[in-house]
């Protein structure tokens, strides 16, 4: 019995090919990728392929596909990967940040509560506008992002006004984000945790926690989360990291994987990742189920740079290539259901495609407090496909 993302791809695949057939006296596909070493944990492939695709849809991943095109991607000494899905970014804080995004190799992304019910619609037309798909969490702060604290002020976690302003927008919102850390919302951590589940859950939607520097203690606001929400940031230090001073990951947090709960990288400028935070969690192996950026429109200037550059960081951790490609990937795309047939280049699933260079040499890596690592490998962002189209590089 085929489960509902096979029945998506045979069907997806089966309209692909009548659009193959129907084009055949023009040119057998729309565009080839060739020659690229095709990294796709979805379909355990790591070899060198060419990618076939007609009608918006991968049509065929296979070594020297000989027909015709009417366009070819020379992606010779490139890596071709699924579309990138960044889980968590602030893509949506200015009607740059898609495009931004988008010649990263990032075809889909989700704000992560840039703002709140009051100002909620500004976030939402972002994501209508962009290119690619783009979706909203909203902060449970009504007022948004405050350089005072979003929820320092508890009246702000204002339960009715998250809720109407996600009936108004359900489409485009897809969780609630809870801002945690003791400068944010400061000893009002649990009630907010606690407010913004109660909106999530009469939609049937996740919750994102920013977790580390909280006042509670990290045990204490895991117990509130459910399957499918996200913790955030995993990385950050003390005080409440998920890793203890011994190298322990907190049972609490073993807890909450099992139970389904998703921990995500979330790059970020500040406060978020320290490299010995880092190693200690990966050498207890409790390595990241998604790898994000936390960036925006401006990244380019601080230590996130882009989501490839992220995506380094963890090569240099010890991580193989197609361990990562699977966190920006198909990992990615079973966090929100809007990407459930996204983050692979199975025959059928739509044409997204990210084509990347791997440059060898020495490689600085620097992290939220200013330590630097360096790394022998490093990914570059060398073009997009999006829906089956190339996009043009500015």
């Amino acid at each position: 019995m085929m489960n509902r993302r096979q029945f998506v791809y045979l069907a997806a695949a089966s309209a692909a090919m009548c659009a193959r057939a129907s084009n055949v006296l023009a040119a057998t596909y729309d565009l080839i990728v060739k020659g690229g070493r095709v990294i796709d944990p979805s379909l355990r492939i790591n070899a060198v392929r060419d990618v076939a695709i007609v009608g918006g849809r991968i049509a065929a991943v296979e070594a020297n596909i000989a027909a015709d095109a009417a366009e070819t991607i020379d992606a010779r000494d490139r890596l071709v990967v699924p579309g990138l899905l960044d889980i968590h970014t602030h893509a949506a804080r200015d009607n740059e940040g898609p495009t931004v995004f988008l010649a990263e190799g990032v075809t889909g992304w989700i704000d992560a509560g840039s703002q709140g019910a009051d100002r909620i619609a500004d976030p939402v037309a972002v994501a209508k506008s962009a290119p690619q798909q783009g979706r909203v969490l909203i902060n449970i702060g009504r007022a948004g992002i405050l350089p005072g604290g979003d929820t320092m002020d508890i009246s702000r976690a204002d339960v009715g006004a998250a809720k109407d302003a996600i009936a108004r927008n359900r489409d485009f919102i897809v969780g609630v984000k809870a801002r945690l850390s003791r400068d944010v919302v400061g000893a009002n951590d649990f009630e907010v945790l606690g407010r913004a589940q109660e909106v999530a859950t009469s939609f049937n939607l996740p919750v994102m926690i920013h977790m580390g520097q909280t006042v509670s203690p990290l045990a204490r606001l895991l117990n509130l989360l459910k399957r499918g929400d996200i913790v955030t940031h995993m990385f950050a230090p003390p005080p409440n990291s998920i890793v203890d001073d011994d190298g322990h990951i907190l049972p609490e947090v073993l807890a909450a994987r099992r139970r389904g709960v998703w921990f995500d990288v979330a790059n970020g400028r500040t406060g978020h990742l320290r490299w010995d935070i880092v190693d200690r969690v990966m050498q207890a192996g409790f390595w990241p189920d998604t790898i994000s950026t936390d960036g925006s429109s401006t990244s380019r200037t601080t230590g996130v740079i882009d989501f490839p550059n992220v995506m380094s960081k963890f090569l240099s951790c010890g991580m193989t290539l197609d361990q990562v490609v699977a966190r920006a990937t198909v990992n990615a795309s079973r966090v929100f259901p809007l990407f459930h047939d996204r983050g692979t280049l199975n025959v059928g699933a739509p044409a997204d495609v990210a084509v990347l260079e791997l440059r060898e040499g020495t490689f600085e890596f620097v992290d939220n407090y200013g330590n630097k690592r360096t790394g022998r490998q490093r990914l570059f962002p060398s073009g997009t496909v999006l829906g089956g189209k190339r996009v043009e590089r500015s």
